[in-house]
């Protein structure tokens, strides 16, 4: 038996299994997909999803890192 039959040549996700969706943003903090990609994806050809793909990494300044807990107040004063 070969493993080929289980391989596939399309985009794959990129998930990393951190769904948290930014509350301002409205796209996750681990893939950076938005909520409609998302639910989407598995639906896309290749070409979309790739076009989505090469348009993640510039999503990712979009994302601020919280200040939170005592430091962020202490910061604020």
């Amino acid at each position: 038996m070969t493993n080929m039959v289980w391989k596939r040549n399309e985009v794959e996700s990129p998930c990393v299994q951190i769904c948290v969706v930014h509350p301002t943003e409205r796209i996750c903090t681990g893939c950076y997909r938005t909520i409609d990609e998302i639910s989407r994806w598995s639906k896309m050809d290749s070409s979309e999803r790739a076009e989505i793909m090469d348009n993640l990494p510039a999503r990712k300044p979009r994302l601020s890192k919280r200040r939170g807990g005592r430091a962020g107040r202490l910061n604020d004063s």
